[in-house]
């Protein structure tokens, strides 16, 4: 997920004019797309049960960062793999690093389900921030929108009725860390290389999460079958970015990004069928409120 992803956030701020049926074409792949990141964030959370978290991001990191430098050096786009403004790559590879290591740890303490309830909050935070650091002008309905989006993430937590943990703070840390990371992205230079920032990005995260795994006790052994998990991991996130992008490039990214909402649907029905984990109507009544609060804020 998370998050959940450079290319993703790169497209969303780059609308384009498409016929309808290229939208539609763009929309079944964007869904896929986000089913197979969906699987990813399995992946995390099975395991997350016998590996460290950062360990987890740097293994799955580093079979990813393997296939995007093999799949640009394959196209002949070496000069590609280098940023053309690193200064601002960095920085965001940074953000985006945090948000991966934080959105991987809510995924193994939460529910996948409320994981995404929670990261949904990104639009809305995204609105937000452009308004107080970009001096964005907001609409009435978009500000309705952030204060139902913020109603629906607490219908959802019922803060004082059940108990909150570090996975919800986790979540909360993941979505504003991506929220920055697409105000920085809107000062982003047009002629940045899309493969440099998901390598700078998968670079960054395999430096941070390397860091972090070492500070706290060094690297853990690892099962064959942690290593299957770990190789399905990779190419899922992998194959995600290829797949968003091809989304993005199909269609245009307005009509695009709120398909981001239907890793609901993937994270309740693997939750259900991978983790056994119940359907919770109030979170699903939250998540309702969620998506609808973004939409408010995305007209």
């Amino acid at each position: 997920m998370a998050e959940d992803i450079a290319e993703k956030s790169d497209a969303v701020l780059r609308p384009h004019a498409v016929s309808g049926r290229s939208n539609l074409r763009a929309i079944l792949v964007v869904l896929l797309s986000f089913s197979v990141f969906s699987g990813t964030d399995v992946m995390v959370k099975l395991m997350a049960d016998t590996v460290p978290v950062p360990q987890v991001t740097f293994l799955i990191t580093a079979i990813a960062l393997v296939l995007s430098l093999a799949q640009g050096l394959l196209n002949g786009s070496v000069r590609d793999l280098l940023p053309r403004y690193p200064t601002l790559a960095i920085t965001r590879a940074v953000l985006l690093s945090v948000d991966t290591l934080l959105i991987y740890y809510a995924f193994a303490r939460l529910p996948l389900s409320e994981a995404y309830m929670i990261a949904f909050t990104t639009p809305i935070m995204v609105a937000g921030l452009a308004a107080l650091f970009l001096g964005e002008r907001l609409s009435l309905m978009a500000w309705a929108g952030i204060v139902i989006g913020f109603a629906g993430v607490a219908l959802a937590l019922r803060p004082g009725v059940q108990p909150l943990n570090l996975g919800h703070a986790a979540a909360f840390g993941a979505a504003l860390c991506f929220a920055f990371s697409l105000i920085l992205l809107r000062r982003a230079k047009a002629a940045e290389s899309d493969t440099a920032l998901v390598v700078t990005l998968m670079t960054m995260l395999l430096i941070i999460s390397g860091g972090v795994t070492l500070a706290n006790g060094g690297f853990t052994a690892v099962t064959p079958h942690g290593w299957l998990l770990a190789a399905a991991g990779g190419v899922m996130l992998f194959g995600g970015h290829m797949l968003l992008v091809r989304a993005f490039r199909m269609g245009d990214a307005s009509v695009i990004a709120p398909f981001q909402y239907s890793q609901i649907i993937w994270g309740c029905l693997y939750g259900l069928l991978i983790f056994n984990t119940p359907l919770e109507p109030f979170t699903l009544a939250g998540a309702v409120i969620i998506i609808f609060s973004g939409w408010l804020v995305l007209r």
